[in-house]
C-alpha cells in the first residue's frame, strides 16, 4: 500500500468522488489514483461489458488540440504526418484513425488516436506520455499549428453490445455513428465530442466531456441498469483478449510499428513507394521492416493449461536447455474464454500460428502455442 503522503500526491480525474461512493478499489496508475475494481469484482465487470455496457473513466489521458495556423487542416495534417508513419491527410472530417509517435531508431514514443474535426485535429494519447507527446508536439510543430492541452475536459468511455443503445437516449446521433467516427455531439444537451471506437474489442464509444459536467453524465449514463462502472482490472483483461498492445507493455521505444505487428496502421501512402513514403522519425529503419521483415514478432499465445502466464515470463524453444528466445510482454486470464491468455515477442522464424514454445513459470517450462488474435472477435459497428 502507499503512505498516506504518497496518496495524497497521486492526481485525481473529475470521476474521483464517484468512484469512490460507488466502492471503487482504488490504485495508483499512471500517477492517478484510479478504480482497479468496484464491489461486483473484475470477472463479473469483464463478462458484463462483454454482454451488455461497460462505462470507464480514462479521464487520466491526454487531449489536444492541433489547430493548423493556416486555417486549413490539411496543413495541420502534413504538419503531424512529420512525427507519425501514418496518412493523417487521409483522415476525412468526422473520422479518426490510430497512430504512433515514433523516435530516430524507429521504435515507438507512445500511440495515440488522431481525429479530424473539421477545422483541427483532435488527439488522444497514453496518460503516461501525455507531457512528453505535448512537448514533442511543441517542440515540432509550433510553427505550423498552436497546440492546446484540453485540460478542463474528462474522457469516459462506454464499451459493450448495449452501448450504443445506452447513448442512444442522450445522443440522437450515436446509432448513425460507425466504428472510427468522431466529431462534437450533443450529449445530454452536454457539449461534447463523441468517438466511435473503442479498446476493449467491443463496439463502443469514447466520450469527451467538460470536466465540470462529467459526474452528471456519468451518473446519468450508470442510470441505466444496462451500464455498469467498470475498473482498471477488467480494462486489461478485455484488451488483452482483443489482442490491444498496452503501450509500456507491449510497445515501447525500442519496438517498431512492424515487430508490434501494427503493419495495417501504417497506410501504403507512407510506405515504400507510396505518394508521401518516409518523412517521419525513424523511417529508414521502419520501411526497412517493410521491405525486408523484423527479426522479431508480437505474437498471441495461448497456454495448455490452466495457469496464466505473466508479463515478464521468458520463452524458450524447447522444453528444456536453451536461452531465451523472447518474453511475455502481457498474460492473464481471459474470462470470456475461460482460459489463460498472452502476447509477447519472439524471433519471426518462429512466429507462425501453432509453432509451440515454453514459458518459464516458477523453473518449470509450461507448453504454449502460437495463437490467431484478437483471442475474442471483435464486435465493431462498420
Amino acid at each position: 500500500m502507499l503512505a498516506r503522503d504518497d496518496q495524497d500526491s497521486l492526481k485525481r480525474t473529475p470521476l474521483h468522488g464517484l468512484h469512490v461512493s460507488l466502492g471503487g478499489k482504488m490504485v495508483p496508475f499512471a500517477g492517478y489514483d484510479m478504480p482497479v475494481q468496484y464491489p461486483a469484482g473484475v470477472l463479473k465487470e469483464h463478462l458484463h461489458t462483454r454482454s451488455s455496457a461497460g462505462l470507464f473513466d480514462v479521464s487520466h489521458m491526454g487531449q489536444l488540440a492541433l489547430r493548423p495556423k493556416s486555417g486549413k487542416v490539411e496543413d495541420a495534417a502534413r504538419a503531424l504526418e512529420r512525427l507519425v508513419p501514418q496518412d493523417i491527410v487521409a483522415i476525412a472530417p468526422g473520422r479518426q484513425r490510430y497512430a504512433q509517435f515514433t523516435n530516430p531508431d524507429g521504435g515507438i514514443l507512445d500511440d495515440l488516436m488522431v481525429a479530424n474535426f473539421g477545422d483541427h485535429l483532435f488527439l488522444v494519447v497514453n496518460a503516461a506520455c501525455k507531457e512528453a507527446d505535448e512537448a514533442h508536439l511543441r517542440a515540432h510543430l509550433s510553427d505550423d499549428c498552436i497546440i492546446d492541452s484540453l485540460q478542463d475536459r474528462a474522457l469516459i468511455a462506454l464499451q459493450g453490445p448495449k452501448a450504443e443503445a445506452a447513448l442512444a437516449k442522450l445522443c440522437a446521433e450515436a446509432p448513425s455513428m460507425k466504428f472510427m467516427d468522431a466529431g462534437p455531439h450533443k450529449v445530454a444537451g452536454l457539449d461534447c465530442f463523441v468517438l466511435r471506437s473503442g479498446y476493449t474489442g467491443e463496439d463502443g464509444f469514447e466520450i469527451s466531456v467538460p470536466a465540470a459536467d462529467a459526474e452528471r453524465l456519468a451518473k446519468t449514463l450508470l442510470d441505466n441498469p444496462d451500464v455498469m462502472p467498470i475498473g482498471l482490472g477488467a480494462r486489461d483483461s478485455l484488451r488483452l483478449e482483443g489482442g490491444l498492445c498496452l503501450y509500456g507493455h507491449d510497445i515501447d521505444t525500442a519496438t517498431t510499428p512492424v515487430e508490434a505487428a501494427l503493419e495495417w496502421s501504417v497506410q501504403k501512402s507512407r510506405r515504400s513507394g507510396g505518394a508521401r513514403a518516409g518523412g517521419f522519425p525513424g523511417a529508414d529503419t521502419i520501411l526497412a521492416h517493410f521491405d525486408h521483415g523484423a527479426s522479431r514478432r508480437r505474437v498471441g499465445l495461448r497456454t495448455e493449461g490452466r495457469a496464466p502466464v505473466r508479463e515478464g515470463a521468458l520463452l524458450f524453444a524447447d522444453d528444456a536447455g536453451g536461452e531465451p528466445i523472447g518474453k511475455v510482454t502481457s498474460g492473464g486470464f481471459g474470462p470470456s474464454l475461460n482460459a489463460p491468455v498472452a502476447m509477447g515477442y519472439v524471433p519471426s522464424a518462429l512466429s507462425a500460428l501453432d509453432t509451440k514454445l515454453f514459458a518459464e513459470v516458477r523453473g518449470q517450462r509450461l507448453p504454449l502455442t502460437v495463437a490467431a488474435m484478437p483471442f475474442v472477435k471483435n464486435t465493431y459497428k462498420r
